[in-house]
């Protein structure tokens, strides 16, 4: 039998509606890797919704500039940046540390109608909504069971906690960020389980304090694959070193049970690395700044640690020229540097932050040419240091993980190195290497930074 003719038309892709166009957000990130957490998951919600990233602030429907606000130069980048948005776009929603003082950019930019402190997500994505209406389309919006990423695919940065319980004289994140809030174990490992499955090779463990996580909740238990894990340092440490990844610890306070998870370094569960800020060396500074304050039992404390793993890599960071930091303050930290060998060193010339305790010591002030001298011996002295412990892995063998592939080169990372912050390691090679491959490189020569070696 024949069909009956219709008058209704085939169905085409020229006769179908053409869907609204999406709504392009421009979007600027500044700070530290936790405000880039931050980033990602604003940037994973609006994905959510379907709206677009723009590639410039004019054709945008809006631009979200997600600020730092620890130092003035950090507080000077976020007010450029904002204005850079505000020069080309009318509609600039603001965010991040610095919107949680937002006095000082409402007295440069007025007409500001969206200002939000950090991890204020839902009042940015209200305003978002202002702004341009979302397009949800659950048939055509896509997001990667990880979320949004702004690392290269192979590593990733995993926040477990907000705030800090600390009150440096120096610093002003609490009264930004608030309190210690930990996010509880089992909510943690299964985003780590998500970037693992995404191909993620590496997970860089951030907080402001990491070796404080669980503090706030006691410890409390949470299921995590049908038993329970508690909210603790070494178990969390434990149960993510069993991910079969690189484990990355960064901002770890030195307290005592930090020692613990040294051991999990030495049986290769998680990376033997450290990143511990210890700002200085001198009891008096140190006190000044509200820091742990004995660096002999500092000492002590780190040869116990490379007496259990010796592959143990240390990073900090040191603050010159703080209120009252004298000739022999100095002195005391560049011996101390020397004595514990610190494998990564970097350090910031104090700067006098708005709202931070240490303005109010009554503490006389470094000359900013003081400072200056004194910052350049400091990286000098690390400099050798560092050139030191690395001549001694000449003709040695290590894993490095691959951050820039080539046919026959490529640029990676040892154990001992943090993307961005450490050392690189140069490889020469007979086959292709892959972002992402963990190759095995004996090492030719050593510079103060970096290293050069063979793929093996």
């Amino acid at each position: 039998m024949n069909p009956k003719p219709t008058s209704a038309a085939p169905s085409s892709p020229s006769n179908l509606a053409r869907p609204t166009p999406a709504p392009k957000i421009s979007f600027v990130s500044l700070g530290c890797p936790k405000a880039l957490v931050d980033s990602e998951r604003i940037i994973g919600r609006l994905r959510a919704e379907g709206y677009e990233l723009a590639k410039t602030h004019q054709n945008a429907a809006a631009v979200i500039v997600n600020t730092c606000g620890f130092l003035d130069s950090a507080k000077a980048e976020s007010l450029a940046a904002i204005g850079a948005a505000a020069a080309e776009n009318g509609k600039v929603i603001v965010t991040g540390c610095m919107g949680a003082e937002p006095e000082a950019i409402l007295e440069k930019f007025p007409k500001l109608r969206w200002i939000s402190g950090p991890q204020d997500f839902n009042s940015v994505m209200r305003a978002v909504h202002e702004a341009a209406s979302p397009p949800h389309d659950p048939f055509l919006d896509l997001l990667p069971p990880q979320g949004i990423k702004l690392t290269p695919r192979h590593y990733a940065y995993l926040k477990i906690s907000e705030g800090c319980n600390n009150r440096c004289t120096f610093c002003i994140i609490p009264k930004l960020r608030g309190d210690l809030v930990s996010r509880n174990a089992a909510d943690v490992l299964r985003d780590a389980e998500k970037l693992v499955a995404a191909g993620v090779k590496e997970l860089l463990i951030i907080s402001q304090d990491t070796s404080a996580y669980g503090v706030d909740l006691k410890y409390a238990e949470s299921s995590f694959r049908e038993r329970p894990v508690r909210a603790k340092f070494f178990d969390l440490a434990r149960e993510l070193g069993q991910l079969g990844v690189w484990v990355r610890l960064h901002y770890v306070y030195p307290y005592p049970h930090v020692d613990e998870v040294i051991e999990l370094m030495a049986e290769g569960k998680i990376l033997p690395y450290l990143d511990i800020p210890f700002q200085h060396a001198s009891p008096k500074i140190l006190r000044a700044m509200k820091r742990p304050g004995d660096y002999e039992k500092m000492l002590e404390r780190i040869s116990k640690w490379r007496t259990v793993c010796p592959e143990l890599t240390l990073r900090s960071t040191f603050i010159v020229g703080f209120p009252g930091e004298t000739d022999e303050d100095f002195k005391l930290l560049l011996d101390w540097l020397q004595d514990a060998k610190i494998d990564r060193a970097g350090a910031f010339k104090y700067e006098p932050v708005a709202g931070a305790a240490a303005n109010d010591l009554g503490l006389s002030p470094v000359a900013p040419e003081v400072s200056e001298i004194r910052y350049k011996r400091f990286m000098e002295h690390c400099q050798k240091i560092s050139a030191r412990k690395l001549k001694e892995k000449i003709g040695k063998r290590f894993a490095v993980i691959v951050d820039h592939g080539g046919t026959r080169s490529g640029v990676g990372r040892t154990t001992g190195d943090a993307p961005e912050i450490d050392g690189k390691v140069h490889i020469v090679s007979r086959r292709p290497l892959r972002q992402g491959d963990i190759v095995t490189v004996k090492i030719a020569r050593a510079g103060a930074y970096d290293l050069h070696g063979t793929a093996i």
